[in-house]
C-alpha cells in the first residue's frame, strides 16, 4: 500500500513553469493505492470512488490523452518503465479523499501514490526529485497537461509542519517551519470545477513564453518590473499583464515564506491578498465565486480573525486558502461558508488543514 497527500498553495501560482519559486505544503488528505500481483498481462486498476474499472498493457500509447483516469497511472507505470524500473502486471485498488476538480492537485496525488507503490513493488526507490519529474510526464503526454513541477514535487516531497519553498529552475526545496499553533489555513473549495486542459491553462504558457522572448529571457524567472517596462511598448497588454503577474508573484513568494518563518501573519495576509489581485487582474485565472470568497475573507478583516485569503491552484475555479486565527477558524469558516451559500446558491466544501507530509509506503499490519 501506499498514499500520497494532495497540496495546497499559499502563494507561487503558476510560477513554476516560468522556472519560479513556489510555496506550497501537502494537506492531510490522500490518494491511497492497494496493490498485488495481476492474474494476466494486464494492468488493472479499480477506483473505488468511481466505482469504475481498467486494464492496460504496459508501453501500449493507445488511448493517451482521452480524458481516461487511468492514463495518470499509465503514464507512471511507462515512465518507470523508461527508466529501467519496470513493474510485473499489477491489480490496483485506488480510494481518494483529496477533492477532485478543486486545484488541490488530485491528479499529481495519484501520481505520486503510483510511483511510490511501483517503488515498493519493484523492492528501489529513486528519490523525491526523480520520482516528481515521472509523475510530471506522465500529466504531459499521458493526460495533455503541461504544468509545472510544483504539484508532484509537493506531494512527493513535502515535511509535517512545513511549508516547502521551492526553486522550479534548480528543483531545490527549503523546508519553512509553520508551527504556530495559534495561525491555521482555512480551504474553501467553491464547488466551481474547471477544466484546465481544455485551453485557458496551455494558453497562459503559451502567452509567458512569448513574453519572455520579447524580454529576451530564458523564462519570465530571469525578467524584473524595470525591464518589463522598458519593453512595454514592445508587446500587448496581454502580454504585459501575464509577465507583470510572474515577475511579482516570484518576488511575493520569497517574502511570504520570510514572513511565515518569522511569524508575521499580518505581511503575509497582505501578500496574499496581492496575490489574488493580481491572479484576478493580471493573469486572469479567477472567476466571481473565488472572487467572492476572497472579499467575504477581507470584509472580516484581522478584527475577525483573517489575516488574508487569495485564490490558489491552476484558477478558473477551485479553492481559496485563507491564513487565520485558529480560536476563530469555526466562527469564520460557518460565517464565510453562509455568506457564499446565501449569494451563489452553491454550498461550498470547508477544510481545515496543517501541513502534512509526502507519500510513504503504508505498513500493511499497522492499516490493518
Amino acid at each position: 500500500m501506499a498514499a500520497a497527500p494532495g497540496r495546497v498553495n499559499l502563494m507561487g501560482e503558476h510560477t513554476d513553469y516560468n522556472d519560479g519559486f513556489v510555496l506550497p505544503m501537502a494537506i492531510d488528505r490522500y490518494i491511497v493505492l492497494a496493490g498485488g500481483p495481476a492474474t494476466g498481462d494486464e494492468f488493472m486498476v479499480h477506483s473505488l470512488n468511481f466505482n469504475d474499472s481498467r486494464a492496460f498493457h504496459a508501453g501500449d500509447p493507445r488511448g493517451k490523452r482521452n480524458g481516461d483516469w487511468s492514463n495518470y497511472l499509465r503514464g507512471v507505470v511507462d515512465g518507470y518503465g523508461a527508466e529501467g524500473f519496470s513493474s510485473k502486471p499489477m491489480e490496483i485498488l485506488v480510494l481518494s479523499d483529496v477533492p477532485l476538480g478543486a486545484g488541490l492537485s488530485s491528479s499529481a496525488a495519484l501520481e505520486i501514490a503510483t510511483a511510490t507503490l511501483i517503488e515498493a513493488a519493484v523492492g528501489k526507490a529513486i528519490g523525491s526529485q526523480r520520482k516528481a519529474f515521472i509523475a510530471q510526464f506522465a500529466e504531459h503526454e499521458y493526460a495533455g497537461m503541461p504544468c509545472g513541477i510544483m504539484d508532484q514535487f509537493a506531494s512527493a516531497a513535502c515535511q509535517i509542519d512545513h511549508l516547502m519553498l521551492l526553486d522550479c529552475r534548480l528543483a531545490e526545496p527549503r523546508a519553512i517551519p509553520f508551527t504556530d499553533p495559534d495561525v491555521e489555513l482555512l480551504i474553501i473549495n467553491s464547488n466551481v470545477k474547471h477544466e484546465l486542459t481544455e485551453s485557458e491553462y496551455p494558453q497562459r504558457r503559451v502567452q509567458c513564453e512569448r513574453a519572455a522572448e520579447i524580454l529576451g529571457v530564458s523564462a519570465l524567472r530571469d525578467a524584473n518590473l524595470e525591464c518589463l517596462v522598458q519593453q512595454r511598448a514592445a508587446m500587448d497588454d496581454v502580454y504585459f499583464r501575464r509577465a507583470k503577474h510572474i515577475i511579482t508573484e516570484n518576488q511575493r513568494t520569497l517574502e511570504m515564506a520570510d514572513a511565515v518563518a518569522s511569524s508575521r501573519w499580518e505581511k503575509a495576509g497582505s501578500l496574499m491578498y496581492l496575490s489574488h489581485a493580481s491572479m484576478r487582474d493580471d493573469f486572469e485565472i479567477s472567476c466571481p465565486e473565488l472572487d467572492l470568497l476572497v472579499e467575504l475573507a477581507r470584509v472580516r478583516g484581522k478584527s475577525g480573525g483573517v489575516f488574508g485569503s487569495r485564490m490558489t491552484g491552476g484558477g478558473f475555479g477551485g479553492c481559496t486558502v485563507s491564513l487565520v486565527q485558529t480560536a476563530a477558524v469555526e466562527e469564520i469558516a460557518e460565517a464565510i461558508g453562509s455568506d457564499y451559500a446565501s449569494r451563489t446558491g452553491i454550498e461550498p466544501a470547508i477544510y481545515v488543514s496543517r501541513p502534512a507530509g509526502g507519500a510513504q509506503v503504508l505498513d500493511l499490519e499497522a492499516s490493518s
